[in-house]
């Protein structure tokens, strides 16, 4: 406990600190000049200088989500509070833990329409798990460390403190550091309490009776730490189920080894889509059954008996009808469904045909292309790429469009933390600042931005964060001189008008790059793409390279949307394209 008052914006510092803080991300202005003030008088925590307050919130949830610390955000009141809201609702709708320090005009000034001023509490209500307006200078320790301990429990995700100006200014005490008890906030049954054993005998009787099993996980394994993805990779061997996972939860389980069948979902592969349609016994851990891998509920992997881990109570029975559930962290409810299956000496059933089954589904590859000698295919590029850097094991960031796909088709992914991508809003404008993020939280790991052309556009300012910070982050521009997935479902169900997809005026990225004292790599001839990635891993500093590839490649395999996972379209049936559902996105 400090014996003497100190500012508000003083106070924020010493919580931080007493937080484990040590980096921080944000853009200055008028309302938050007392904390940057506060910032400038100390060491222990190094600010990042983003250039857009959007990129500074997508720069948070890549250090977070490549660390599993907390990503802070420091905003100033109005336009710099109301741009971090895409980067605030990313994290709320991925499960991210942030927390946004908005600056606020002087509590006298709130209501009056003052210079910068927002509503920014009501405004965030709907996109972050709990925000603050600060009212008092001696409540702000507590706040702050109630916020880190809101933001983290449970389903992790994001949360805001609004901090009016004479808040920061005004002397206050600031009590230290304080274990939170917040009932609100403490799930119904503790994340790491010991499972009744009824329920998992229950589950335990549904697996071992299963003759076509399936593991199905989400971005709530890597959220529940390095030691979930140990134990899923342990169970997979003592039970020797397939194991398929969502986009969110890619590198959870090594997507080369043996029992992976690949991603599932919308884009995922033949055989996963198919396996998910046709099992009898469904094991979810960490996965909320979204739109992109269920399709059409009512076709959902219609025989099964399904099974859901998950921390969020509100995650069961929410979208499907669950047989047997477990609320529990997934670590914790693992390692015991490990120990009771090991103690109990307990054999699955013969898989044979059930794999014998699964292996003609692989037998479609349902992920090969034509290549071409003339042009580079998006996908030759990712797979040379992936060639290049995966016993590496870098952190990959994506925005999100067809790059996207491409990418989580054809990189690979070995450990949790090494995949950064935006699954559950779709942010463009995503990875560059998510790699900012990451690439500081991990100085010394490869991180790789895959973006698109037009993603690129909406935060290539941040060229100029990686240059100043010196960042050795190479970004890979899938360069197709279209809104690629906008360009590929105005193809397939609006019969092919391209209202507004093709990016008619790209700049020459080349020179985009140089202008920031950044090298740029131009790359258009498929026999020198090798070559000319190996030059930009060989870069010690940031890298810009330009991908230029085929114009009109579609993503595939596609379940269309509106339908089932049996219903899944390979590359050869893309002319039988029928969107069931014309409201579905």
């Amino acid at each position: 406990m400090l014996n003497k008052k100190i500012t508000g914006a003083e106070i924020i510092i010493e919580a931080l600190r007493n937080e484990g803080v040590t980096n921080v991300f944000g853009y200055p202005g008028g309302a938050i000049l007392p904390f940057y003030d506060a910032l400038y008088k100390q060491k222990n925590i190094t600010h990042i200088l983003a250039k857009h307050e959007q990129a500074a919130s997508h720069a948070a949830e890549g250090y977070a989500r490549s660390t599993g610390k907390v990503g802070v955000i420091i905003v100033t009141s109005g336009p710099g509070a109301t741009n971090a809201i895409t980067g605030l609702t990313d994290a709320f709708m991925d499960s991210i833990p942030v927390i946004c320090f908005s600056g606020q005009v002087p509590s006298p000034i709130i209501g009056t329409d003052g210079f910068q001023e927002a509503d920014v509490t009501g405004l965030t209500r709907s996109c972050t798990k709990y925000n603050y307006l600060v009212k008092n200078t001696d409540d702000l320790g507590h706040i702050i460390h109630e916020a880190f301990h809101i933001a983290t429990t449970g389903r992790p995700g994001p949360v805001l403190i609004d901090i009016p100006k004479d808040i920061q200014n005004n002397l206050g005490i600031y009590y230290g550091l304080e274990k939170i008890d917040r009932p609100s906030y403490q799930i119904p049954v503790k994340s790491f309490d010991k499972i009744a054993e009824e329920k998992i005998s229950n589950v335990i009787n549904l697996l071992k009776n299963a003759k076509k099993p399936i593991i199905y996980f989400g971005g709530g394994l890597i959220n529940s730490g390095p030691k979930a993805s140990e134990l899923l990779q342990e169970f997979a061997k003592l039970t020797n189920f397939p194991v398929t996972g969502t986009l969110m939860g890619l590198g959870a389980f090594p997507t080369d080894e043996k029992n992976f069948l690949g991603m599932l979902g919308m884009h995922g592969t033949y055989e996963a889509n198919m396996a998910m349609y046709d099992c009898d016994v469904m094991l979810n851990i960490g996965a909320r059954f979204d739109d992109r891998i269920t399709g059409d509920v009512k076709k959902f992997s219609p025989n099964s008996k399904k099974i859901h881990i998950d921390i969020d109570d509100v995650s069961i029975n929410k979208i499907i009808k669950i047989d047997e559930y477990i609320i529990s962290d997934a670590a914790n409810a693992l390692e015991q469904i490990n120990q009771y299956w090991k103690k109990n000496n307990i054999k699955s059933q013969n898989l044979d045909n059930w794999y014998n089954q699964i292996e003609e589904w692989k037998k479609i590859r349902s992920l090969d292309y034509k290549n071409n000698n003339q042009i580079i295919k998006p996908e030759f590029a990712l797979e040379t790429l992936d060639n290049l850097t995966k016993d590496r094991e870098p952190i990959i960031t994506t925005d999100v469009g067809q790059h996207q796909m491409w990418a989580s088709q054809y990189m690979t992914f070995r450990k949790p933390n090494k995949w950064l991508t935006s699954g559950g809003l779709g942010t463009m404008g995503y990875g560059v600042p998510a790699a900012i993020g990451a690439q500081i939280a991990n100085p010394d790991d490869l991180v790789i931005c895959i973006s698109g052309d037009a993603s690129f556009l909406m935060n290539m300012q941040e060229l100029s964060t990686i240059k100043q910070y010196n960042l050795p982050v190479k970004i890979v521009i899938i360069n197709n001189r279209y809104m690629g997935m906008v360009r590929q479902w105005q193809e397939l169900v609006f019969e092919n008008r391209e209202s507004e997809s093709y990016m008619g005026s790209l700049p020459d990225f080349i020179k985009l790059g140089e202008s920031f004292g950044i090298k740029s790599i131009y790359c258009d001839n498929p026999d020198e793409i090798q070559d000319k990635f190996q030059e930009m891993l060989n870069h010690d500093g940031p890298v810009l390279f330009d991908c230029v590839t085929e114009k009109s490649e579609n993503v595939f395999p596609m379940i269309p949307a509106g339908s089932g996972h049996n219903e899944i379209l390979l590359r050869k049936d893309q002319e039988n394209y029928d969107q069931k559902d014309k409201n579905a996105v």
